[in-house]
This record gives structure tokens, C-alpha cells and sequence, in this order.
């Protein structure tokens, strides 16, 4: 038996000893049950390891695009002259007519010059000018690419130096002391191993960190994601986060989270990449915006951190994702659309702070471990090598104290990310999928060595990996056993085959092999109550069921078809039921046929990409109706797209009709949809099957119900005026338990209580030129510019006074709620304009700052490497090259603390009640059921924002260029873009006297929901608290949330557009400064 352990990384035996090793002649290979490879989808690299281990890795910051690409080509070169020798050596060595041929031959160097001569040689003149044309052309172009396309490896954004360290909160004390004790133990390839994954499919998750078993710290597993465990088997496949946000109940948020991590817990996992709140929902069509929550960022707000608590309650570390601004699929990775750098969002600082960045807030609030930063650029500046955004908003501002993670090949530079606030590389290769090139392992090594990176930066990344995972009690052997030989614990399960035995290191080619999959099923451990899980996902997807139509009460269905008064009436002896649609059945080739569900066939119960699960089972809607009808329904059945025949559909006195919308991740496309949707309207023919069964159905007579799944909004526009339309159900992404989901509401066992998550717009233009989908690049540096800020979803509507289709908070019920009682108090002791001071916190943990001894780097000897396996060691101290680092401008501007800051989710004031609500919800209907009760604020309309005055705009000359510095050095602005989308870097005198001083604010905006079950006839009191940070708006120039004076409005109804009761409070006092305020309200329409 081949002993695999001198081939893995340093301690990394340990890692994988829980599986048999054997070691057969050749790897096996399984076509039915091994996973296709992913590297191809993510555009991984065909070249040869020797041709990459000889390339100079020896600058690990931001790789010019022109310099790769020029690197690229001369590969290219190399390898088509290897492949000429090979293909030719036969011939050189046994073929002599050949070989002669091939010898004799000689380029006709000199002919053509020689034919040149005489008439031909103006000829000749012309065709040389031609070429230096095109020659200059190209040369003129490569220039243009140099300047457009490449990228600073600190981009643009406002410098923010150095990273906060973590440790400084109360409720990570007793973590971060935990971790002081075992980092300063740690070498120095140690410390790097823990913040550096080991490769793509080196070992058995998507994500895998090194481990250093010497002191009891295992590799860490990650494993996508936010709907279920991507890849795992036995496991549950819950309804999507767009499901969840549409059931706006909060306990089933925690409770689907608890179970998503019980089930990680038992399968090994450490952390699970999700939740996700980023993409937020800007563009309704975005291709990711389905594993989120909502576009409105206090319901995303809502939803991440229940989830979070969730997930953490059961000692699995959560990742808050993707941060930030991350809102389409188009152009999100350098290359993957041929770009040589990703989009760059550009945001102005008030709506990064009110919308994009709220619910991560709010999820560092909840104490989230992990937070993912993503692909894209933030104001030309990369996420994940973006200061501002992760040492300034996220750790300094928020507060957060667990690490930042990239997303997988998010990460474009060494040093920059490292100084920008990155802690930890995934899955641990480079800028190419499966290269084994990292940007960390021995180059970060070698930047410690060489002081580019402060040793000091280096202890505070691996302290909060360590720190997160004695947080959430993964020390805890009993839960988490340690790998063998100490315990039997680490992944159960292989990312990469459904074989029992497979690859320990599929990576690479490596052929030790071992069992990899015990196929522990996970998914009943809550038991058979209401804590089982199937139970908890067909609960889940139920109330993520929205009925936006029921005309004449059409829903609930009768199992007899007949309603009770038609039985009575005798009208006829049988029901016959038409079900139609590709929608309604499975896909025949299998419920998991497309990996990551990278197709549109069949009932759409996920969309497609990393953030998908694996089906166990899938009850189609088809399945579930059949067995929901009573046997004297006769049922037809055509579950395709087709048009049914007039003759068909003429029998029947009901007609259910299915259609879809789907969108994924942009690595797949699905038909013509390469991720993010071409617009917002049924695919496959669904509109003209939705029309022609309403004009045919029981000969024009007979009611027809539409039931749709879908990654987000869809236009009904082109058949909902059709009078045969009588019900109309979004039953968004309901995953496995799809049809029994489905029956309970449409048959009425459960009252629908979901409610619209979106707005459902009359066309995709009516959410405004800001949310559409970039799908044409604007340069070598796409640039989409937020230039509507806070106005997205239902605020665009509001503002421009557009009429929806459905609008927000939306949905139908069998029964009738009514409001009444509408109590406003104001609590607040504080009314200061800003948080008053901010809280000084604990001493973080300190480290050694000298450097380690450089010969502890080196790599042990007598180990052999596996192929594009990292490795944090140096095969040689000459590759520690010492010399000056060109650190970003503002590196050496101590920034003071943020005034914002001081506890985790920002300054303490913000989570202080300022208003408690109450309310009298009572049902007067006859059947029991679920409310949903909204609560809106209205900000003052007279707010004035006095701090932009002529002494800041004289400051904003700064620029964040390559240029040489113009102004201010000492003070520079924040590089966002003003509230009116003018980049504050650029100011003039004219700016200064154009712009109007007015705080402009949206109609309204959601601030608080509850969903409470009544029962028939009974009145529950439903209860809000308003917050500080709720009544405040970010003010750019103070740098602070600002209470402002005025009267708000209070609105509470069942959608944003339906709120029966008002009530108005007046806070009294200045705009600017620490003055006392009293606050007076005034009841309207209360009821």
C-alpha cells in the first residue's frame, strides 16, 4: 500500500486517514457516478505543470492583464513547438524520403523582395504600407489596452490601512485569548497553511485549508451553500433563499438554518458558504439573485442574520456573502467574458452604507464568523484587495471579527489583498482555475520573509480563522472529532465522485485512493415532528407560495373538482382536470441529470450554479396532484410545452398550467441564458401555452390557474387580462418538496401566507435604466455606474409613481385580515444628531513582531510534493528576494477609529429602541390563518444636509490615480460618488454651486414585518421596535448615521401600497449638532 503521507502537505496526513487507502493499478473510472470535472465550466487551464512551475511567481501582487495574456501566448508558443518535435520525430528518424524533404526545405526568405522589382514594385509598396498600418493599428491598440485595461493592484477606491485588528469586543475575548495561546505556537508555514486552501479538488470539499495537527487545529471544510450542501449526498435540498424571503417568517429563517447546519456538522463540514445577500436584487434579472433574499435590504437584513443565528447555534461557522455590489453575472471575473478585468460596480458611499452593505451589517450584528468577498470590482477597485471596504466598512466601521474569505479565485493579488483585509484564499489556487499557483501559500511565505507583509498582519489573519472556529466550539472533540489517527472525524463525503471509493487528491494525479464516501444520511435527524426536515422544507416552500390572482375564489380546490355547491346542484358526475406544461413533471433524464441543475427541464425547483444542492428525491407537481384529486377526477396529462390540441383541451372544466423562468450562476448558460435572464419573461414558449390553453380550456368557458417557478420577477402582462385566468400562483424555487408544497396550498390544507419578496413589474422597464443587465462591455474595465442609489425595486416605483402589476409585500389569503389599535411611542433616551462617541472596546491579543527564522520555511526534507497541491514551504531561502515594495498611497495615514464604529454591527447607539409600535391584527374571515403586517417609514421631506459646504468641496481635488498626488494628502475624501452620482474626487467651484443641499429620501421604506397566526374571529397585538439606525440616514460628509429632524411618517398595511393606518412624529431640534430633542406624534387614520 502506497504510503500517500510524504506526498501531502505539511501534516495534511492527518486530513484524509479517515478513508481506506488503496492503491489499484490505475484510478478507477466511473462514468455513471463520478462527477464531471468543473474545471472546463470555470475555463481551467489545459497547459502542462512543468510549463507553469517554470513561470516567476516572484511578485505576488496584481498581474498586469497584458502581461498575462502576453505569458499566455508565449505558452502557447512553447507548447505548439514541443508538439512539432514529437509529431516530426519519426520522420527524422525513419522515413528518409521524408526526412530529406524536410532538411531540403528553406523559406523562400528573399523571393518575394526579388519579385518585387520593375512594374511590380508599386505593387509590392502598397502591400508593405498596408501592413505598418496594421502593425501601427495593433501597436496603437495594445496601448490602448495597457492604459483602459489594466488595473492597480489597489485600484481607485479610498486607501484604509492598516486592517483593525479582531479581538476588540467583549464577546470575542475568551476566542481570541484561545487563539493567541495557539498562533504564537504556530511556524511560519503553519500560519500560512491556515489561511491558504490547499487547491481545487485536492481534497474532499470545494474549500479545504491546511491544517497544523502538531497543535490540535484540522483542515477546515468548506462547502457550498446557501440552499443545502452542494455535491453531498443523503443530505436536504432546501427551498431556495428567494422561497424564504417570500415567507417573510422569521423563525422558519433560524429553523432552516439550524437544519442546514446540523446536517453540515454530521457530514463534516466547518463552514457553510452562505447565506447570501449579495447580489441584493438591483436588476431584477440578475442570474444569483434567486439564493438571496429580497432586493429590500432590511427583509435581506432579516433573513441573513435569522439565518446566521440559525446555522451558528449548531457550531457551524456561517459566511455572509458575497460583499458587495455584486449584482450581475455578466462580466463578474476577469476573462470569463473575455474582459481582462471583472465590472466595476461604482457606488456613492449613502447607498453602499443604506442598501448594499445594510444586510451584512446586519449580519455581523448577528455575529456571523465568515464573511465571502466577491468577484466583482467596487469603484474600480477589486472586493477582495479593496481597503475601504474590508479594513474600513467592514472591520474598522462594522466592527466584524471573523475572516474575510475570497470568493473561489476572487482573490487577483498577493500583498494588495493581504494589506486590503483579506484573511483567507479559496479554494488556494491563482488567477487560473486549477493552476496550484497560488497567490498566497509560499509566495505569502516569501512576502512575510521579505517584509512586504507585516508579520503582524499575518498573526491577525490566522488569529481570526482560529479565533472563529473556537467561537462557534469546533474545539470541541465530542462534536467535531478530530481526523485520524486522534478521533474519526473530518468530511464523510466526496465532492467529487458518488463512488464509494475514489481519489484522495482528484486534483491532481495523484492515484492513492481510499473510501471517500460513507453516505451518512443526514436528512432525518429532527425526527418525524415538525423539526423533521423533509416537514420543515415542505413547510418552508408552502408559505414561500404566493397567490397573486383567485378571481371569483377559485382557489381553494375541491378533491372532487365540483365545489360543494355544485354537488349539491347536481352538476355533473365527473371532473376533469388538464395539467400542462414541461413545468409540471420531472425532468425525464433525472432530477439531478444537469450538473448544478444547469439546465431548464423539467418542474424548476432551484436555479443553476455553486449555490444548488443535490436532489434526494423530488415530488413533482405532477406527482402530487394525482395523488391530491379524488379517483373520480379524470386527469389529463401533457407535461411538454407543446400546444395540446382544441379537442383536448375542449373536455375540460379545469385547466393548470406550469411555466418557468430560470437563471443561474454565469459559468453555465442554459439555451440562450447565460446566466443573468435576457429579460423578464416566461421561457420556453410559456406565454404562448398560458394563452392558447386560456382561449381553448372547456371551450373558452373553463377557468384556468397559472402556476409559475421562477429565479425572481416575471411579466404576466401578455395573458393576465384573459378572463379565463381566475388564479394566478408564484410558487418561486420550493426545491424538493416542490409538489406537495404546491397541493397543500392549492387544495387548501395550508392558508397561503407568503408574500412578494419583489415587486412584480408591467415590464423590466418600469425598474428603471439602472436595473438593467449590463450585457455589452463598455471597455477593457466594465463600468456600471448605481447612478439611481437608493431607488431600487419598489423605491424606483414609488419615486417615479409607477404602477406594478403586484407590488411589494404582496400576496392573497383564503381568509380577510383587519388592522386597527395603531400605537406610536416614542422610548429613546439619546436623540443626538449622531452616536455620542464611540466606545473604546478591549485590548486586542498581541504577537511577536520580530520574523520568524527564515530556515523554519524551508520545505522538510525527503517530502515529495503532489502535483498543483499548495504548499506554504520554499524549496530554496534564494527565493526570498528582498527589495523596496511599492506600498498604496495612504498606507502610512493612521486612521483613527470610525465614529461609526464600536461594537459589532457599528455603533452600539444605533441598535438603541428609538419607537415601539403596536398594532391589533384580528381575522374576519372563517378560516384560520397567517398575516403578514408591514411596517413603512417616511422620512422628514425638509432635511438639509449643511456639512457639504464650500470648505469640503475646496478638499475634493484628492485622486486616487497612478498620478502623482494633487491636494490634501493629509485628509483626503472618500473616493464614492456623491448622493447625485458625482464622484467626490473631481469637485469644481461649479459643482459646489449646483449641488442642492437637500437630503432626498424615498417615499417610504420597509423597517420592521411580523407574520402572526390569528385564527378565525380571534385579534392578536402585533409589536414592532424601531432602532436608531432605522429613523437615520448615512450623511457622507459627517461620515456618520445622522438622525434628522422632521416628521416621519409611519405606515403599517399588508404591501407597500396597501397601508390603512398612519401615524406622524415630529423630532424637534437642529439638524447639525448634539442637541436635545422631543419627539410629538400624531395619530392619523388609526383606526
Amino acid at each position: 500500500m502506497l504510503n500517500s503521507a510524504t506526498h501531502r502537505r505539511q501534516n495534511s496526513c492527518n486530513l484524509r486517514q479517515p478513508y481506506q487507502q488503496r492503491t489499484p493499478p490505475s484510478p478507477p473510472h466511473s462514468t455513471s457516478l463520478a462527477r464531471f470535472s468543473l474545471d472546463a465550466a470555470y475555463h481551467g487551464s489545459s497547459e502542462s505543470e512543468d510549463e507553469r512551475e517554470n513561470e516567476d511567481l516572484s511578485d505576488v501582487g496584481e498581474l498586469d492583464p497584458l502581461n498575462y495574456e502576453t505569458r499566455h501566448t508565449r505558452r502557447s508558443g512553447r507548447r505548439i513547438a514541443k508538439r512539432f518535435d514529437s509529431e516530426t520525430a519519426p520522420l527524422r528518424e525513419g522515413n528518409s524520403i521524408q526526412e530529406k524533404l524536410l532538411r531540403s526545405y528553406r523559406p523562400p526568405r528573399w523571393r518575394l523582395w526579388r519579385r518585387c522589382s520593375g512594374t511590380s514594385r508599386s505593387f509590392c509598396l502598397l502591400v508593405l504600407t498596408i501592413l505598418s498600418a496594421i502593425l501601427l493599428l495593433f501597436f496603437a491598440g495594445s496601448l490602448w489596452i495597457y492604459n483602459d485595461g489594466a488595473a492597480s493592484p489597489y485600484g481607485e477606491s479610498e486607501p484604509y490601512y492598516p486592517t483593525p485588528k479582531g479581538g476588540r469586543y467583549a464577546g470575542w475575548t475568551d476566542s481570541f485569548r484561545k487563539a493567541q495561546i495557539l498562533v504564537k505556537q504556530m511556524t511560519l508555514p503553519e500560519k500560512v497553511n491556515v489561511t491558504t486552501g490547499v487547491g481545487w479538488s485536492m481534497e474532499m470539499c470545494v474549500g479545504n485549508t491546511g491544517a497544523v495537527p502538531r497543535l490540535g487545529f484540522p483542515s477546515l471544510c468548506l462547502q457550498d451553500g446557501p440552499l443545502g450542501l452542494r455535491f453531498a449526498d443523503h443530505a436536504t435540498a432546501w427551498p431556495a433563499g428567494l422561497t424564504v424571503g417570500a415567507t417573510w417568517n422569521k423563525d422558519l429563517m433560524r429553523r432552516r438554518g439550524q437544519a442546514q447546519a446540523i446536517e453540515a456538522r454530521l457530514k463534516g463540514i466547518n463552514i457553510i458558504l452562505g447565506p447570501s445577500m449579495g447580489p441584493l436584487g438591483r436588476m431584477p434579472a440578475g442570474g444569483r439573485n434567486w439564493e438571496g433574499f429580497s432586493p429590500d435590504p432590511v427583509l435581506a437584513g432579516w433573513a441573513s442574520s435569522q439565518t446566521i443565528r440559525g446555522i451558528q447555534g449548531e457550531g457551524v461557522i456561517a459566511t455572509a456573502k458575497h460583499f458587495v455590489a455584486n449584482e450581475q453575472e455578466h462580466f463578474r471575473q476577469a476573462w470569463e467574458w473575455g474582459t481582462p478585468n471583472a465590472i466595476s460596480s461604482n457606488v456613492d458611499d449613502r447607498t453602499m452604507h443604506e442598501v448594499y452593505a445594510w444586510p451584512f451589517m446586519d449580519a455581523v450584528g448577528a455575529d456571523v464568523g465568515s464573511i465571502m468577498c466577491s468577484y466583482n470590482q467596487v469603484n474600480n477597485s477589486y472586493a477582495c484587495q479593496n481597503s475601504k471596504l474590508l479594513n474600513g466598512i467592514l472591520k474598522d466601521e462594522f466592527g466584524f471579527q471573523g475572516f474575510v474569505q475570497s470568493d473561489w479565485l476572487a482573490q487577483r493579488s498577493g500583498v494588495a489583498s493581504a494589506l486590503a483585509g483579506l484573511d483567507m484564499t479559496m479554494p488556494g489556487d491563482g488567477l487560473r482555475w486549477a493552476d496550484g499557483r497560488s497567490l498566497w501559500g509560499k509566495e505569502l511565505t516569501k512576502a512575510v520573509l521579505n517584509g512586504s507583509v507585516p508579520i503582524d498582519r499575518l498573526n491577525d489573519m490566522v488569529a481570526r480563522v482560529v479565533a472563529a472556529w473556537y467561537h462557534m466550539g469546533q474545539d470541541n472533540t465530542l462534536n467535531w472529532p478530530l481526523p485520524p489517527p486522534e478521533g474519526d472525524g473530518g468530511p464523510n463525503f466526496s465532492s467529487w465522485t458518488l463512488n464509494e471509493t475514489g481519489l484522495l487528491h482528484p486534483g491532481s494525479d495523484d492515484p492513492t485512493t481510499g473510501i471517500v464516501n460513507k453516505y451518512m444520511d443526514v436528512q432525518n435527524v429532527g425526527g418525524n415532528g415538525s423539526d423533521s426536515h423533509q416537514l420543515l422544507a415542505r413547510a418552508i416552500a408552502a408559505e414561500g407560495i404566493v397567490i397573486v390572482e383567485n378571481v371569483d375564489n377559485i382557489l381553494p380546490l375541491s378533491r372532487i373538482g365540483w365545489s360543494a355547491k355544485e354537488v349539491l346542484n347536481g352538476e355533473g358526475k365527473e371532473f376533469h382536470v388538464g395539467i400542462f406544461g414541461e413545468d409540471a413533471a420531472t425532468n425525464p433524464r433525472g432530477r439531478n441529470a444537469c450538473e448544478d441543475r444547469g439546465c431548464n427541464v423539467g418542474t424548476l425547483g432551484q436555479g443553476w450554479g455553486s449555490g444548488t444542492a443535490e436532489y434526494p428525491y423530488l415530488i413533482s407537481p405532477v406527482e402530487a396532484l394525482r395523488q391530491a384529486f379524488n379517483d373520480s377526477v379524470s386527469i389529463t396529462e401533457s407535461t411538454t410545452n407543446n400546444l395540446p390540441s382544441a379537442s383536448v383541451l375542449s373536455n375540460q372544466d379545469l385547466c393548470l398550467v406550469f411555466a418557468n423562468s430560470d437563471g443561474g450562476e454565469g459559468y453555465i448558460a442554459s439555451g440562450n441564458i447565460k446566466g443573468d435572464r435576457n429579460d423578464l419573461g416566461l421561457q420556453k414558449g410559456g406565454d404562448r401555452l398560458i394563452k392558447h390553453i386560456a382561449d381553448h380550456c372547456g371551450r373558452g368557458e373553463a377557468a384556468v390557474v397559472v402556476i409559475i417557478h421562477a429565479v425572481g420577477p416575471v411579466t404576466v402582462e401578455p395573458w393576465i387580462e384573459h378572463p379565463a385566468i381566475k388564479g394566478v400562483i408564484l410558487a418561486h424555487l420550493p426545491s424538493q418538496e416542490s409538489g406537495s408544497s404546491l397541493a397543500d396550498v392549492l387544495f387548501g390544507d395550508v392558508n397561503p401566507s407568503g408574500r412578494l419578496p419583489y415587486t412584480v413589474g408591467k415590464s423590466l422597464q418600469d425598474y428603471g435604466p439602472d436595473a438593467q443587465i449590463l450585457f455589452n462591455a463598455n471597455g477593457l474595465r466594465p463600468q456600471q455606474n448605481f447612478t439611481k442609489g437608493l431607488y431600487i425595486d419598489y423605491r424606483y416605483f414609488d419615486k417615479n409613481e409607477i404602477t406594478p402589476r403586484y407590488e411589494f409585500g404582496y400576496g392573497l389569503s383564503y381568509t380577510t385580515f383587519e388592522l386597527s389599535g395603531f400605537k406610536l411611542e416614542h422610548v429613546a433616551q439619546n436623540n443626538e444628531s449622531f452616536p455620542i462617541g464611540r466606545p473604546g472596546g478591549v485590548t486586542p491579543p498581541g504577537y511577536p513582531m520580530q520574523l520568524p527564522n527564515p530556515q523554519e520555511a524551508l520545505i522538510p526534507s525527503n517530502f515529495t510534493k503532489i502535483k498543483k497541491y499548495v504548499y506554504p514551504w520554499l524549496d530554496s531561502l534564494s527565493e526570498v528576494k528582498k527589495g523596496r515594495y511599492h506600498y498604496p498611497h495612504g498606507y502610512t495615514w493612521v486612521k483613527p477609529p470610525h465614529p461609526a464604529g464600536g461594537s459589532q454591527g457599528g455603533h452600539p447607539d444605533l441598535w438603541i429602541r428609538a419607537m415601539h409600535v403596536e398594532v391589533h391584527v384580528a381575522n374576519i374571515g372563517d378560516t384560520d390563518g397567517a398575516a403578514v403586517v408591514q411596517l413603512y417609514v417616511g422620512f422628514p421631506d425638509d432635511v438639509f444636509d449643511h456639512t457639504w459646504n464650500a470648505t469640503h468641496f475646496a478638499n475634493c481635488t484628492y485622486n486616487m490615480t497612478n498620478d502623482p498626488l494633487t491636494a490634501n494628502e493629509t485628509n483626503p475624501l472618500n473616493s464614492f460618488l456623491d448622493v447625485n452620482g458625482r464622484n467626490i474626487t473631481s469637485c469644481s467651484t461649479e459643482t459646489m454651486e449646483e449641488y442642492n443641499p437637500r437630503v432626498d429620501f424615498p417615499v417610504r421604506v420597509l423597517r420592521g414585518f411580523e407574520k402572526v397566526q390569528v385564527p378565525a374571529g380571534a385579534k392578536r397585538t402585533v409589536a414592532f421596535d424601531i432602532n436608531r439606525r432605522d429613523l437615520s440616514y448615512w450623511d457622507i460628509g459627517a461620515q456618520n448615521w445622522r438622525l434628522p429632524k422632521g416628521e416621519f411618517e409611519f405606515s403599517i398595511g399588508f404591501s407597500s401600497r396597501d397601508l390603512p393606518l398612519k401615524a406622524k412624529g415630529q423630532i424637534i431640534g437642529e439638524a447639525n449638532g448634539p442637541v436635545r430633542r422631543s419627539f410629538d406624534v400624531q395619530l392619523e387614520d388609526a383606526g
